[in-house]
């Protein structure tokens, strides 16, 4: 199995996600961080992904080759995240067969219906929850 943990900005969120992963899961899961900038790649890869890569094409490129992708809901916003979340990240992200599980944080003008709004440690702990349940 292969995860991809995407994430932008600072990379917070998607540094949690990974932490809580090899906290749950170990180290016998290859966890890919992609960042839109490579501050959020950097931040990822200290918190235990065991290969980063940053930017459009990094991202374009890996979606096609892993099982599952976990980030914000933010990664399939267009021009999300300040702009650095591009049209053609947002399709191959969309459009890629992996299972994609997605936190509903955004700083976006949009907003879900129909969720908690739980701290972002509890949700953390939900994707990992729904990708061990997923991974069978």
């Amino acid at each position: 199995m292969v995860v991809m943990v995407m994430d932008g900005q600072g990379g917070g969120i998607g540094a949690a996600i990974i932490k809580a992963l090899r906290k749950d899961i170990g180290n016998d899961l290859r966890v890919l961080g992609l960042g839109t900038n490579a501050i959020a790649t950097s931040c990822m890869m200290r918190a235990g992904a065991n290969r980063g890569a940053t930017g459009e094409n990094a991202i374009v490129r890996t979606c096609p080759r892993v099982d599952f992708i976990l980030g914000p809901i933010a990664i399939i916003i267009c021009d999300s995240m300040m702009g650095e979340v591009t049209a053609n990240m947002c399709e191959a992200v969309c459009s890629c067969e992996a299972k994609k599980i997605l936190i509903p944080l955004t700083q976006e003008n949009v907003e879900i219906v129909g969720v908690t709004g739980e701290p972002l440690p509890h949700m953390v702990d939900q994707v990992v929850k729904k990708l061990i349940q997923e991974m069978g």
